[in-house]
């Protein structure tokens, strides 16, 4: 049996990786490292990269092993599963690593104009009923440029058509450019998604896997693979398309019809 959930609470609160904000304390007093993170947390100048609804950590942890010339910071409100990605952060003594335990939709509170370079939004929920929890809906996206540097780099691997297709109708209907797009990301070669003025952060795409893409590629589901730039400037919009919800459910449970209506 593993730890219980008290007992990860406790740990992270003595990890120097894991910064919390309880949210009356940023209602009152503000957030502290709030256009600081390179001065007073990671120490260095190295560009700041996202990883929002991390989970278990397992890609901002592999991120940080393959360039430790960057700083990651995981983002998620579940401190049980964040804990096992600070612990492995810690244990192995990775300098630009952080985890910020917070709801996501309060993140523009946490970070200053430009100084976030990228955002990753690995196996988010495609939330098929409402279009502004999505984390890559408009909604989220006025968020992320307020602190994210003009055409910053957002990337999204799903297992799910139904966010892929709508992220990327989104991103298209609002004239972002895409970079980089594949429906079949490993049965795809790399010059084969048409990148370009790509980061080297492309060659982990297929090297770092988290818990629940594992289990997406054990089940037979594909991984589809979207990378877009987001300007500052210029409205944004959602697409008015009806798009097919996904035929089956979250995680291990079982297969749907698709004739629900996003359940």
């Amino acid at each position: 049996m593993g730890k219980g959930k008290l007992a990860k609470f406790a740990e992270m609160e003595q990890n120097p990786l894991v910064v919390q904000c309880p949210f009356w304390m940023l209602q009152q007093e503000g957030f502290a490292l709030k256009g600081r993170w390179h001065e007073d947390f990671f120490h260095n100048p190295s560009p700041i990269v996202l990883e929002l609804g991390c989970g278990r950590g397992e890609y901002t942890v592999g991120l940080a092993r393959r360039f430790p010339d960057m700083n990651f910071i995981g983002v998620d409100i579940k401190g049980a599963r964040m804990w096992h990605g600070a612990q492995t952060a810690l244990a192995e003594g990775l300098k630009n690593v952080a985890f910020l335990r917070t709801s996501i939709e309060f993140i523009q509170a946490f970070f200053a104009a430009d100084e976030v370079q990228e955002i990753w939004l690995t196996f988010s929920d495609p939330q098929m009923k409402k279009a502004t929890k999505r984390l890559s809906s408009t909604y989220f996206l006025t968020r992320y440029r307020q602190f994210l540097v003009d055409k910053g780099a957002i990337h999204l691997k799903t297992d799910s058509p139904f966010l892929y297709t709508y992220t990327r109708l989104m991103a298209e209907h609002n004239h972002l450019p895409i970079e980089a797009a594949t429906e079949d990301l490993y049965g795809m070669k790399n010059e084969e998604l048409g990148m370009k003025n790509t980061s080297n952060l492309h060659s982990s795409l297929t090297e770092i896997r988290t818990y629940y893409e594992q289990m997406w590629l054990d089940r037979g589901f594909t991984i589809k693979y979207l990378h877009f730039l987001l300007p500052q400037e210029g409205s944004l919009q959602e697409p008015d398309i009806e798009i097919p919800v996904d035929g089956y459910r979250s995680y291990n449970h079982e297969v749907r019809s698709t004739r629900t209506t996003g359940k």
